[in-house]
């Protein structure tokens, strides 16, 4: 039974985190044959739209959900220049960009991201070679980031979620990897919110609603949701 563990040492740098899962099962998520492909894309602009709440007058470093993330990416290795995936698509809205489609559950994800300022992101299930753990990386796990045509390992001390087969997501929510993304043929998801600011914590039980209602109304299927902590780090995906 696989499942997913956040590891003692990722609780050690962040014992107030909460890790917001939403185990999707039986997904159509093949663009041509979603039928509310059009309220999707409608749900992303609004979303971008949204989002400028979080756009002060501050440097975008300085926007609450961003900060946060920027003081967190300080307390374990990283990628130079590695930023949150909140912070990199809020960047986008800021310089006046869109979002352009990836596939139908990237593009709900995206959505509940940017209506609600946390980092939100997707998995493959049935991609992954046993548990998925969020650890803090010993380096060397083997990963190719999208886009890319070489591996480029994890660092030591560098947080990721990683499988026995290597790393899933590097510098915790910066980049995916080829091997586990979600693609047009997914059917199983892991998706995850997380979270940092135990002050947000009703807001995180709301995006997870909002994230698992619109997967499920829009793709079919089932969701399930479930709450990481330090009192409660293991979790099945089944």
């Amino acid at each position: 039974m696989a499942r997913f563990i956040a590891s003692e040492p990722f609780w050690n740098l962040f014992p107030q985190a909460e890790i917001g899962i939403v185990v999707a099962r039986g997904l159509e998520n093949h663009a041509d044959k979603v039928k509310d492909r059009s309220a999707i894309a409608a749900d992303l602009e609004s979303a971008l739209n949204e989002s400028r709440k979080f756009l002060s007058g501050e440097t975008l470093s300085q926007c609450p959900v961003v900060a946060v993330w920027r003081d967190a990416f300080k307390l374990f290795k990283t990628k130079k220049g590695a930023r949150s995936s909140i912070e990199a698509l809020l960047k986008r809205v800021e310089k006046g960009k869109g979002l352009g489609s990836v596939n139908p559950l990237v593009d709900i994800y995206n959505a509940v991201s940017l209506t609600w300022g946390f980092p939100v992101g997707g998995e493959d299930l049935d991609a992954f070679r046993g548990d998925l753990r969020l650890d803090v990386s010993a380096g060397g796990d083997p990963f190719l980031a999208l886009g890319d045509e070489a591996e480029e390992p994890t660092l030591p001390g560098e947080v990721c979620y990683r499988d026995d087969a290597g790393a899933v997501c590097r510098c915790w929510n910066w980049r995916d990897g080829q091997r586990t993304m979600l693609t047009e043929d997914t059917v199983n998801a892991f998706l995850v919110i997380e979270s940092v600011a135990p002050e947000r914590r009703e807001d995180l039980r709301r995006a997870l609603e909002m994230l698992a209602e619109k997967a499920r109304r829009r793709l079919g299927g089932t969701c399930r949701i479930v709450v990481a902590d330090r009192e409660n780090r293991s979790v099945s995906l089944e």
